[in-house]
């Protein structure tokens, strides 16, 4: 179990996660609030479980998360580097290590035909891991049968979010070569604020009016961010 401390020299002592206010534990504010009202740093103690003499798990945590910037970055570093880190050694690295696979391997799956979606949040829980921490703007489709079942996913571009990175017709190729009825837009944003730019509303209604040439339904353009996400079709600007 990990352990907090309190004061300095001689009179130093540690108190038990029990000994702290409920409301200030990640893993009993995960069980009575779930996971999404925790930080990355707070998750993170979660998986270190116990802290050294010096520090707290979350103060490992944090202090990981400020020199590598992100999860995405603390995934990338070696094993080797990792478990040479103060406070980590091998057994921390090793679980570090062994959730963050688990998460990569999560976001990496693809959608199952025939799922369908039951609105914008839904759409958001899927692509928030595979995007999260994404330095590049990268923009997928989703191509809906007439139940607005999912026929297919579809990277359509990286790199960022132009009219040459993403026209209406490299968007709708695909849709209109599988006869798709609809489709969903979805792309991130690294800056961390979902909030729809004036290009993205100007490409969602290009790709609306093209689409409705084709007699293809754009359901909406989720934009998906660190900082949650936001439906062109929930604000009304589809």
């Amino acid at each position: 179990m990990a352990d907090y401390e309190v004061g300095r020299g001689p009179s130093l002592k540690r108190l038990t996660l029990k000994e702290i206010p409920p409301e200030e534990r990640p893993r009993e504010r995960l069980l009575q609030h779930g996971a999404d009202t925790l930080t990355d740093a707070e998750l993170l103690a979660i998986i270190i479980r116990d802290g050294t003499r010096q520090e707290s798990a979350l103060d490992l945590a944090r202090r990981l998360l400020h020199e590598h910037r992100s999860l995405r970055e603390l995934a990338d570093v070696p094993l080797a580097d990792l478990c040479k880190v103060r406070g980590i050694g091998p057994a921390r690295a090793a679980q570090i290590k062994a959730a963050l696979a688990i998460a990569s391997r999560l976001a990496a799956q693809r959608l199952e035909r025939g799922r369908s979606f039951t609105g914008s949040r839904s759409v958001f829980e899927h692509f928030h891991l595979r995007l999260r921490g994404e330095r590049q703007e990268c923009i997928y489709c989703l191509l809906l049968d007439a139940k607005n079942r999912v026929m297919r996913e579809v990277a359509v571009s990286r790199g960022g979010l132009t009219t040459s990175l993403a026209h209406p017709r490299e968007i709708l190729r695909t849709a209109i070569a599988e006869a798709a009825n609809a489709i969903i837009l979805v792309h991130n944003h690294p800056s961390g604020d979902p909030t729809p730019s004036a290009d993205d509303i100007h490409l969602t209604r290009r790709v609306k009016q093209a689409a409705e040439l084709a007699g293809i339904r754009l359901l909406d353009h989720v934009i998906v961010a660190d900082e949650g996400y936001a439906s062109l079709a929930d604000r009304g600007q589809l």
